[in-house]
């Protein structure tokens, strides 16, 4: 419904008696019209000080904040036409649920009919229709959760902010209302900014993903483009589940062109892999480099033949297999979707595929190459 861009915006904290804190730091984000946009971060990150600028609840620093190319961030909240949920639900206790929802519908006066219908199909698609004539003090926590995150949706306003909207919520409601709230997001096409610290969460309703840490936007894209080609070592190690392995690395040159060597922890070589078609900035003889490996991308077992690891530990959880093997010194963690028949003790060959490896500068932890057998 509309487009939002906040532009190089900075948030700095002044508290009495104490240094000044700059939770968010010259970010820049261009919202497309009707887009659903995570914020993902660790607490303290910025996400929640970003939305509540959007919102009109924090002055902004320096920088701008534009709906539609209209600035709005000198604006009052009620002029902004934004709507937000609350992770502190924020219900009016004399209300019921049905009028908590509807309240910015009976501001607007509109028709009696039209609101009733309205409050009904947000209950419905949130699951409380049947505690609409109850107050906000008799319902449970993640009910209030459902009932803040009604009244945002029923409103329909150009900009939704959603603020941890399921945090509350049990997983397996958590994971019926995730496809139930984007396909009402998408249906009438509004454009929303969410936070949230749950990775999934993030994957499963945003268009793109903004990753924050310490104030800074470390990537902004889409799910495929922040799991396959992360910006920078943080973002490589942070989404994932579990995390990406890293391994302190060279680039050395081999007889067939080039082969990338990771080490152990005592600095020993731990395993090797040809890469002939890899080239670093034109020159690649003995650098130093980070190496990454998705998890659910290493080969175990038959086939698998890139070096030999002992089980650690060997965990089966249901649908998925975590295997913590020693290769050459270096703790490596494998997925398999079925069971493996290893023991702690056990050695099996292990491989690496080269579409699995990431390569990150050790100083900068910059991305250098993605995928090696694509280089």
């Amino acid at each position: 419904m509309a487009s939002l861009l906040l532009d190089n915006i900075t948030k700095v904290y002044r508290p009495r008696g104490k240094a000044p804190v700059e939770a968010v730091k010259r970010v820049r984000l261009d919202v497309k019209d009707g887009e659903i946009v995570a914020l993902l971060g660790s607490s303290g990150c910025g996400k929640t000080s970003m939305l509540r600028m959007i919102a009109g609840f924090e002055d902004v620093t320096e920088g701008a904040i534009k709906i539609d190319g209209k600035e709005i961030h000198k604006l009052a909240p009620a002029e902004r036409n934004v709507a937000m949920a609350f992770e502190g639900y924020s219900l009016y206790p004399p209300l019921k649920v049905r009028e908590n929802i509807g309240f910015a519908l009976l501001r607007q006066r509109g028709a009696a009919t039209d609101i009733d219908a309205r409050v009904k199909e947000v209950a419905g698609l949130l699951e409380i229709s049947d505690i609409l004539d109850r107050y906000p003090a008799l319902i449970s926590a993640g009910q209030q959760q459902r009932t803040s995150l009604a009244r945002a949706l029923i409103r329909r306003a150009p900009v939704s902010l959603l603020d941890e909207p399921m945090s509350q919520l049990e997983p397996q409601l958590r994971a019926i209302l995730r496809a139930r709230l984007k396909d009402y997001l998408i249906a009438h096409k509004m454009t929303t900014v969410f936070v949230t610290h749950d990775q999934t969460e993030a994957i499963a309703l945003a268009d793109r993903i903004a990753v924050m840490e310490k104030g800074e936007l470390q990537q902004f894209g889409t799910p495929d483009e922040i799991k396959q080609s992360p910006n920078n070592l943080f973002v490589a190690s942070f989404i994932g589940e579990p995390p990406m392995n890293i391994f302190a690395g060279e680039v050395i040159s081999a007889s067939d062109g080039v082969a990338v060597k990771g080490f152990g922890p005592d600095g020993k070589p731990a395993f090797a892999l040809a890469a002939p078609g890899l080239e670093l900035d034109g020159s690649h003889a003995n650098r130093k480099v980070h190496i990454g490996i998705r998890p659910h991308l290493i080969q175990t077992g038959t086939g698998a033949a890139d070096a030999t690891g002992k089980v650690i530990t060997n965990h089966w959880l249901g649908d998925q297999s975590h295997i913590c093997f020693d290769v050459g010194g270096a703790t490596v963690v494998g997925v398999t979707e079925k069971p493996l028949g290893a023991k702690p003790g056990d050695t099996l060959p292990v491989g690496f595929p080269l579409r699995a490896i990431h390569l990150f500068d050790p100083e900068t932890g910059d991305a250098l190459a993605h995928g090696l057998d694509r280089a």
